[in-house]
């Protein structure tokens, strides 16, 4: 029998979560409660009390209970993270289901972030009609399932809503997607609107070698799924054209995916090219969103939404650092790829930011500071001519067979 674990705060809301809790049980699924609370005492019994959340990342629940609202918080949060992780890894967990106001969504979330890509997750919350919710969901496959009304008693519509979200939990668990025969090893790819053209000529080619390819969208969210993808042992190697997010991450534009990105591969040690796709431009929202700060310039607008500003040499010289940094950590094979007329379709001979001093600027910044036993290719073409993702497939494929 499977098991469901329901997470939250018993001492405010121990009606609701006790209505849940039958509703889930009446679809012949086992239940194990999480008491997430850091109040007063549960008015559910659970089979995890909040004393034990607490502990699992060393703190007393009767300091917790004292502290003020934000601090206690960030500790149950980090105790839910740890709960639930244990539970998983024990086997104890089949699927999460959470309920909750801004608070309790942020605690139950956090321990439903813990828990890999496919394992059902369920938030039955106040803030889910908003429109910010990525901080709560991250990465991860999160159903967010709006209350209408607070989690604050049974009535005739927070009944038909918890009614639906036992139904949700119990229907994930009980379909399993269809096997797939001689299913295929997961490549990923990184790309961006200016490097459309090479990913998807090396998607193709890598999809013909018998790959199947995830091509992430490099918004800052696509790089933080990659990775923590990698992280998970789903991906078995890595084209990474597209590392536009560093460009946002170093100069502050709206698309960062933050300090960590490059950082997984190399953890995992899988075949991984890397290239400085799209780097010549850090992202904006509308021109009139653009800092003051950054004015005189060069723009370029993408759309009525998406402002694009082009990146300096000494920013291009500051993100070749980083990446040569980041992959001389790698315990696994990787191949640098230059593209040496151009890092996107902006920046070719004749377009609005083409300007090779900068990108010379990353390139040679890369190869003065990786390490003498990664390879570096250099190829004088721009980053969408055919011949540089036929190559970047051929360097994968190499590394790939040598893995095996």
């Amino acid at each position: 029998m499977k098991t469901v674990v329901i997470i939250g705060s018993m001492d405010t809301k121990g009606e609701e979560f006790a209505y849940l809790k039958r509703l889930i049980e009446k679809h012949g699924l086992k239940t194990l409660v999480v008491d997430a609370s850091a109040l007063g005492e549960p008015k559910l019994k659970p089979d995890i009390p909040n004393s034990e959340v607490a502990r699992a990342v060393g703190a007393n629940i009767e300091e917790v209970i004292k502290m003020g609202r934000g601090e206690a918080m960030a500790i149950m949060s980090k105790g839910a993270e740890a709960i639930i992780d244990r539970l998983y890894k024990e086997g104890k967990l089949d699927g999460i289901i959470g309920m909750g106001g801004s608070g309790g969504t942020a605690v139950a979330t956090a321990g439903m972030r813990s828990l890999p890509v496919g394992v059902p997750k369920v938030m039955i919350s106040t803030v889910a009609a908003s429109s910010s919710v990525g901080s709560y969901i991250g990465t991860r496959d999160i159903t967010m399932i709006p209350s209408v009304v607070d989690v604050a008693g049974l009535n005739r519509i927070s009944r038909k809503i918890y009614a639906n979200a036992a139904g949700a939990i119990a229907g994930m668990l009980m379909t399993e997607p269809e096997e797939v025969p001689d299913e295929k090893p997961l490549i990923s790819a990184t790309m961006f609107g200016n490097t459309t053209p090479c990913v998807d000529r090396a998607r193709a080619k890598m999809e013909e070698a018998g790959y199947e390819v995830l091509v992430f969208h490099c918004t800052g969210t696509g790089g933080r799924t990659m990775e923590d993808l990698i992280a998970d042992g789903f991906i078995s190697g890595v084209l990474d054209i597209t590392t536009t997010e560093w460009a946002d991450e170093l100069v502050g534009g709206i698309f960062p995916a933050g300090p960590t990105r490059l950082d997984s591969a190399s953890k995992a040690g899988i075949p991984q090219v890397i290239a400085p796709g799209c780097v010549d431009m850090v992202n904006f929202g509308a021109m009139e969103t653009v800092p003051d700060k950054f004015k005189g310039r060069l723009f370029y607008q993408w759309n009525p939404n998406v402002t694009l500003m082009r990146t300096t040499p000494q920013e291009n010289a500051e993100m070749g650092r980083i990446f040569a940094e980041k992959v001389n950590a790698s315990t696994g094979p990787v191949v640098f790829m230059l593209p040496l007329k151009g890092v996107s379709m902006l920046d070719s001979e004749g377009e609005i930011f083409w300007l090779p001093e900068a990108d010379q600027a990353i390139f040679n910044a890369i190869k003065q500071n990786v390490r003498k036993d990664i390879k570096v290719i250099e190829m004088d073409v721009n980053i969408n001519d055919p011949s540089f993702a036929d190559r970047a497939v051929q360097e994968l494929l190499n590394m790939l067979k040598s893995a095996l």
